[in-house]
């Protein structure tokens, strides 16, 4: 398969949305170019499937490399492994998700869409990239997307959460770059990840890099202390704006620790592993114990996102097989939970015109599908069996525990406590929210539109997916979590 493709769609959907005058056109091209999105995604794992199956035992598939700039060793190389289908499929499912749920945006229609569509393509690109210079290009095309996206659609403090963003953002992304310098100079002369892999960096430079490239990508994804554009630019955010951001522009943080940090120099994750440790059960247990405080249904999704976040850099931190593979189906659960959450509550919060629980009340008798689905996904939050939450939350659980001693053990534990607190907030917010006697002005309500059950039902497909099959995305990622762990190994 050639990947160039899937930057090529989201590229031409974005130039024709843009090309648009009609509304309802605008809509149209875009579901069309994000649901051949979803197909070639499906194709591509797939494919990737086949090709393994068939003895191709590679560590990157459907590898092509286009020379750019030659006199920097800079170059168009794209590739796969099962960690990136993995992301890959999450973000397709997103993508045609987000674009229904903005079914009803009449406010500069085409330009919304396509800023949303090129989002997506920076995401693709930015997946499938093996050259750093390009990897840091496709994740700059994304941050100001969503500048723009809270700015101009936002609500509430919309600009100065898109400042806050912006600025957190751009400082993660001149750490990267200042690390990614430090490995080119360090790494013989080249951006190319396979290239930096097959040579030993030197100790040194590892030191020096690996704290810079973890905190610029762990801005991405919520590590603590950088977390604080997080609740804020979720909740300012349109319904399609906070699923973008936390179901995937989040996940290309973690993907950045754990692709880049972690694989390229593993004497400096073991260096660094304790601090990595100790800085992500903070943020599990604080975004735990903050969404107990929160009022406002999207700061209640926003602060359990630094909290799960907060696994997936646990999982990485911990150096264990179970738990990196862990870490990797808890980006993808997360991806597709946060997005189905993010989305229910931009249902509710079209119809009541409020995001506060206590004001809310019995909106089961009234919205039996959204409240119906609202269940589920609290329940897949909390970890309930059978949903992804728990699969993927107990996978970091046991690879953490692997670790026998006092410290990683003390970790583990802390880190399993956050589970109850989870239990209290989701319960409590659902229970105020769909139980209980309905407000005379919430009477007149209708549920959920077709887009809007659409969308829903798409991402609930994901959940389920993983939920009740877990091992066929558990065997997609463990083969590129078990190269990641000989190399640390080696390190260790």
């Amino acid at each position: 398969m050639n990947l160039l493709i899937l930057i090529l769609v989201p590229l031409i959907t974005a130039i024709a949305v843009f090309l648009m005058r009609n509304k309802e056109q605008v809509k149209w091209t875009a579901f069309a170019g994000a649901s051949i999105q979803l197909i070639l995604s499906l194709f591509l794992f797939k494919a990737f499937n086949d090709a393994r199956a068939a003895g191709n035992t590679a560590q990157m598939l459907f590898e092509q490399q286009t020379a750019l700039f030659k006199s920097w060793n800079i170059s168009l190389h794209l590739g796969v492994d099962g960690i990136s289908v993995a992301m890959i499929l999450l973000t397709s499912f997103v993508v045609v998700a987000g674009v229904l749920m903005s079914w009803k945006v009449e406010k500069m229609t085409k330009e919304f869409y396509f800023l949303l569509i090129l989002l997506s393509m920076g995401a693709y690109g930015f997946f499938i990239s093996l050259d750093l210079f390009v990897l840091f290009f496709f994740l700059e095309i994304a941050v100001i997307p969503k500048y723009l996206l809270i700015g101009i659609w936002g609500s509430g403090k919309k600009e100065y959460s898109a400042n806050k963003l912006a600025l957190m953002l751009m400082g993660g992304s001149a750490l990267v770059l200042v690390g990614m310098f430090g490995l080119y100079f360090g790494g013989g002369k080249s951006f190319d990840i396979i290239q930096l892999s097959n040579i030993h960096i030197p100790v040194a430079t590892q030191k020096i890099c690996f704290p810079l490239l973890f905190a610029g990508f762990g801005v991405f994804t919520a590590l603590f202390p950088f977390h604080t554009w997080t609740p804020d630019g979720h909740s300012s955010a349109p319904t399609a704006g906070s699923m973008f951001l936390a179901g995937i522009s989040m996940k290309l943080g973690g993907y950045g620790c754990l692709r880049v940090a972690t694989y390229l120099m593993p004497e400096g994750a073991v260096e660094y592993s304790n601090i990595v440790i100790v800085l992500s059960a903070i943020a599990v247990l604080y975004g735990s114990f903050a969404t107990m405080m929160q009022k406002d249904f999207k700061y209640i999704n926003a602060y359990s996102s630094v909290s799960h976040c907060g696994f997936v850099l646990l999982g990485i931190g911990m150096l264990t097989k179970v738990a990196i593979t862990g870490a990797v189906m808890q980006m993808v659960s997360h991806g597709v939970m946060t997005a189905l959450f993010f989305a229910v509550i931009g249902i509710i919060y079209e119809r009541t015109h409020t995001r506060q629980i206590d004001e809310m009340g019995g909106l089961l008798k009234v919205m039996p599908f959204t409240a119906t689905i609202l269940f589920v996904i609290g329940l897949c939050s909390l970890g309930l069996p059978g949903l992804s939450g728990f699969v993927a939350e107990m996978t970091i659980f046991m690879g953490s525990w692997e670790r026998t001693d006092m410290f990683h053990r003390a970790i583990t534990i802390a880190a399993t406590m956050s589970i109850v607190v989870t239990a209290v907030y989701i319960l409590r917010a659902i229970g105020q929210v769909a139980m209980g006697p309905i407000k005379a002005e919430y009477l007149h309500l209708t549920d959920a539109t077709w887009n809007e059950k659409l969308a829903t039902m798409i991402l609930l497909i994901g959940i389920l997916a993983i939920g009740l099959a877990p091992f066929w995305l558990n065997n997609l990622v463990s083969p590129g979590a078990e190269i990641i762990m000989q190399k640390i190994q080696l390190a260790k």
